[in-house]
């Protein structure tokens, strides 16, 4: 199998210049550290608040994250650790860093003195045991703790594929380990076998984010055992056992395991690869030397402490995530849950490539070369494997999280960077497929040019990513001189404008081609993915002069950076835990912003950026525990943070570009793989830039290009405590821009009701200043939109926008009309994310579907229902349908019971009719419930119809957001008197 080359640095040709400013002479000759650089990772960073790491055992982007497990559920105890808790459970094998959902967690090991088979989290006696942090310290590649309970020292170490376990008991009497099987999520399957007194074999299928996962181990121990099993005639095998240790004299217990995707031979074969008869104190020499040489890629040389530990433990995060997949001899189970093999690649998982693409790969291109080509041969085969390439996948399985498909921007930047150790042909045939399928909104996103709300949740975060990663593939057609490709990609990367509203300046949701309303920016809604409009409002990477020219020029742009900058500090809507790290709107704990700080470049105003660069380095970045303002995201949060201040970052991966920020280190030099050195110096201590210089010629851009640093070049900064003009000049401005193949943007309805009850009118705009709009009822006959439209009658209304030979899609929408003397009044107050367009959106005619997120549903939290309708006119009532929505993950749950009463012209009550709803249960699936209560025994007409549902309240002990006190909505879409 091929390796990866490990750079020896101290072989590199020593070269020596000089840079000279104006006044001081900067040696930028072999880059030294003061000691040794695992010393500066603190593997606890990110442990703490929402972080969501884990402080254990690891190998630069390894298999197995040996490491404690304090925390068995919970949105904080995704890593399995959380620095708060005071209980370690056991030391489990397969660990996720800084994501947003729980996994892994496999095949649990815990040295106690009893054999007890439970772990103790109910608060009996169990095998758990209470630590303190005192007691406790880790490095790369190395954990170790004090069990408090059984007074047990535990050490652990890693290779790639295996790990090793070192317990030394206090007494040679009462030895036991506790293998449990059933530790976290659900198992599926198992078995386990003890092939001897001192080798045990066994699998562990399970079901959580992946939802099947298939993991197979080989564990060899140091002493020999009896199990509180027989070794033999078992009719099932044990799911959680107690082994009894044999050691008379009391000698240091070690255990060895090795793990597979594969099968148990694999995970036997892994281990007798990499630890063999090594002992502990050798693997664990072996692990620091392999991390001393992985963090050297990148030499700080700076007097602050606390910056060189951030940076340090910031790269070592960049540097455990994605993980290998693979055995030894080169098989792996692939996206069918297959066996597969080659030789000629490692083959990868954990790609979390919404928040990872970013600045994660971006890095890996610069200092990762051989492994990027490694991740995209894996990208490709899994698209062989399983159809499409992945967008989250964990251990052989597609997790359906996140959105766009962002392996493509992943491959075109590295590309485009002369990265291309892979098959070309099938890998471009690959990224064309993840753009053309049918799922997630591309249907409309290809005929329409946008998703509408009311098609797909999340629908502006989707048509802003998806035509990102669609101009990446543009770029990429261009170079291997695909004219038709590049014509198609080029303009669906232009998509975002059609999500343009002039009126408020922000990208928005289209909902029946009107502007989703009420708007409110700071609104966390179901139109964005983890984020506000704030969030997205500026996200358009690819084409930044076309969105500036949008919003209606620099100034303009300026402006709103500004204002989202020192806007206040405080989201409405929906609870988002991902937002975090706010400066005013700017959320740094979250993906969507990580680029915006950057853009004054793109306006000739970079001090601005370097002042909000340094703010977010010096302040949203820790020596501590909880030091990540956010989930680190399998490495996106420290990748911001290592490219961020070394001066740079690319807002736009797929441009070659870097936008330069401010520099936080005296000097920081990059060892490339091919032998050359990228060197970052600065002088004075002010976060300004006053002057810099490229191989000491000056440097007035305020970028870099790729090929700047892979050519092992220096820039050399000159810096001030005051804001400077450096970088001013418009011509040494960034530039992002589309400037071929412009498209036509279809009109959008600015005025007029899609539900009305007399008559509406319609008024139409567009972005588009040359283009003319046309509108046609049924499409056969188009009219020329010169003034509003009058609609009197249900129906459709398309409208188009042509100029010259150039058209936008046809958008059409359906217009409804309900009874005029119907009005409705309620009693209870409605999410103003889930209005459906007001207090009319219960009579209107507009059903929801299955997906709550559709914007015709209308929600209540923790209230009662109280509707009246007055029917205008009195009538004989025959029933009364109302739909209800159950989707008891997302907190909605059916109401308990739904009352309705009957009123005459006089006022006088005619009828009450009671009806229990079915218990919403935990079931985690989306249903429309819409019960039918006839009334043919009501003799008067009706003038009135109160109606009252009673919440289900407080959330159920059995949900997930039961510790949280979380409390359950109602979704109502339609009242149907007949």
């Amino acid at each position: 199998m091929k390796r990866i080359t490990l750079l020896i640095f101290f072989t590199f040709l020593v070269f020596s210049c000089q840079q000279k400013t104006e006044s001081t002479i900067i040696d930028i000759s072999q880059a030294k550290s003061d000691q040794p650089l695992t010393e500066y990772v603190n593997t606890f960073i990110g442990t703490g608040g929402h972080g969501h790491t884990y402080p254990g055992a690891t190998m630069p982007y390894g298999m197995m994250q040996l490491s404690p497990d304090t925390r068995l559920d919970g949105w904080d105890g995704c890593s399995g650790y959380h620095y708060t808790d005071d209980v370690i459970y056991g030391f489990s094998h397969t660990h996720l860093s800084g994501t947003g959902v729980s996994d892994y967690g496999d095949i649990l090991l815990m040295p106690t003195t009893k054999p007890i088979l439970h772990n103790g989290a109910d608060g009996k006696e169990g095998y758990s045991s209470k630590f303190s942090h005192d007691n406790e310290k880790a490095s790369p590649g190395y954990y170790e703790v004090h069990l408090d309970d059984t007074d047990i020292d535990v050490r652990l170490t890693v290779t790639e594929r295996a790990g090793m376990h070192e317990y030394r008991f206090r007494e040679s009497e009462n030895q036991y380990v506790i293998l449990d099987l059933l530790h976290r999520d659900k198992l599926l399957e198992h078995d386990l076998q003890f092939l001897s007194n001192t080798e045990i074999s066994g699998k562990r299928y399970s079901s959580a984010w992946a939802t099947k996962q298939m993991l197979y181990f080989y564990i060899k121990t140091s002493h020999p055992f009896s199990s509180s099993y027989e070794l033999d005639d078992l009719e099932t095998t044990p799911t959680i056992d107690a082994l009894k240790f044999d050691n008379p004299n009391n000698e240091p217990v070690t255990i060895k395991i090795g793990i597979s995707p594969v099968d148990e031979e694999g995970a036997k074969s892994n281990l007798e690869a990499e630890i063999g008869n090594k002992d502990f104190d050798t693997i664990k020499k072996q692990a620091n030397d392999t991390w001393e040489k992985q963090l050297n890629k990148i030499i700080i040389e700076d007097d602050n402490h606390d910056n060189k530990v951030n940076f340090y433990s910031a790269l070592y995060h960049t540097m455990i995530a994605p993980n290998l997949y693979q055995d030894v001899d080169g098989r792996y189970r692939g996206m069918d849950l297959e066996i597969h093999e080659t030789q000629d690649f490692d083959y990868y998982t954990v790609f979390s490539l919404w928040d990872t693409y970013r600045a994660a790969h971006p890095l890996y291109t610069i200092i990762e070369q051989e492994r990027t080509n490694d991740f995209i041969n894996t990208f490709t085969a899994k698209y062989e494997e399983g159809g499409i390439m992945p967008i989250w996948d964990l251990s052989g399985n597609y997790t359906g999280c996140m959105i766009g498909y962002h392996a493509v921007p992943v491959i075109a930047d590295a590309y485009l960077k002369g990265i291309r150790d892979y098959d070309i042909d099938l890998t471009f045939e690959a990224m064309k497929h993840s753009a053309t399928r049918d799922k997630l909104g591309l249907d409309s996103y290809k005929s329409l040019g946008f998703i509408p709300v009311e098609l797909e949740s999340e629908s502006v975060s989707k048509t802003l990513e998806y035509a990102y990663d669609d101009w990446t593939i543009a770029q990429m057609a261009q170079v291997l001189n695909k004219p038709d490709d590049y014509k198609t990609y080029i303009q669906r990367a232009q998509y975002y404008k059609n999500l343009y509203n002039p009126a408020t300046g922000f990208l928005q949701g289209r909902i029946r081609n009107t502007w989703f309303a009420p708007f409110k920016p700071e609104e966390v809604n179901f139109n964005y993915t983890e984020a506000n409009a704030w969030q997205y409002s500026l996200y358009a990477p690819q084409d930044i002069s076309g969105h500036i020219k949008l919003m209606g020029g620099n100034a303009a742009y300026e402006k709103h950076l500004d204002e989202m900058f020192i806007a206040p500090m405080k989201t409405s809507g929906r609870h988002q835990a991902d937002i975090t790290g706010l400066i005013g709107q700017y959320a740094h704990g979250n993906e969507p912003s990580h680029h915006m700080a950057y853009l004054y470049n793109y306006v000739g105003k970079p001090y601005k950026t370097q002042e909000k660069i340094h703010e977010i380095l010096t302040t949203l970045y820790h020596n501590l525990p909880d030091g990540i303002s956010g989930n680190e995201d399998c490495g996106q949060m420290s990748a911001w943070y290592v490219l961020s201040s070394l001066g740079f970052y690319p807002v736009t991966p797929g441009s070659n570009q870097y936008i330069i920020g401010t520099p936080l280190f005296d000097k920081a030099t990059i060892n490339l793989e091919n032998g050359k050195q990228f060197t970052v110096v600065k002088h004075g201590d002010g976060k300004y830039i006053a002057s810099a210089k490229a191989n000491s010629q000056p440097h007035n851009n305020s970028y870099i290009s790729h090929d700047l640093i892979m050519n092992g070049s220096t820039l050399a900064f000159e810096m001030s405590n005051e804001a400077t003009d450096w970088g001013t000049v418009q011509e040494n401005w960034p530039e992002s821009s589309i400037k071929d193949e412009l498209i036509i943007t279809p009109p959008f309805i600015e005025k007029g009701k899609i539900a009305f009850a007399d008559s509406t009118v319609v008024h139409l705009n567009q972005v588009n200043e040359n283009a003319t709009m046309f509108y046609s009822r049924d499409e056969s006959t188009w009219q020329e939109y010169k003034d509003p439209i009058t609609l009197f009658n249900a129906g459709t209304l398309s409208v188009i926008a042509r100029d010259g030979d150039k058209k936008s899609p046809v958008v059409t929408t359906a217009f409804y009309k309900y009874d005029k003397n119907m009005t409705v009044t309620l009693g209870h107050s409605y999410a103003n994310e889930y209005s459906a367009g007001g207090n009319d959106a219960l009579i209107d005619g507009m059903r929801g579907t299955e997906d709550f997120r559709s914007g015709a549903w209308q929600g209540t939290q923790n209230e009662d229902l109280d509707v009246t309708i007055d029917l205008g006119n009195p009538r004989t009532v025959n029933n009364v349908i109302v739909g209800f929505l159950k989707d008891q993950r997302s907190w909605i749950f059916w109401p308990r019971t739904i009352t309705f009463e009957f009123y005459n012209e006089n006022g006088k009550l005619v009828k009450v009719i009671n009806r229990d709803l079915p218990e919403t249960g935990k079931d985690e699936v989306s249903k429309v419930f819409r019960p039918r209560l006839e009334t043919p025994d009501i003799n008067d007409k009706i003038k009135f119809i109160k109606m009252k549902a009673t919440t289900y309240g407080k959330l159920p002990e059995w949900h997930l957001g039961h510790p949280f006190d979380g409390t359950s909505w109602i979704f109502i879409d339609e009242i149907n008197v007949n």
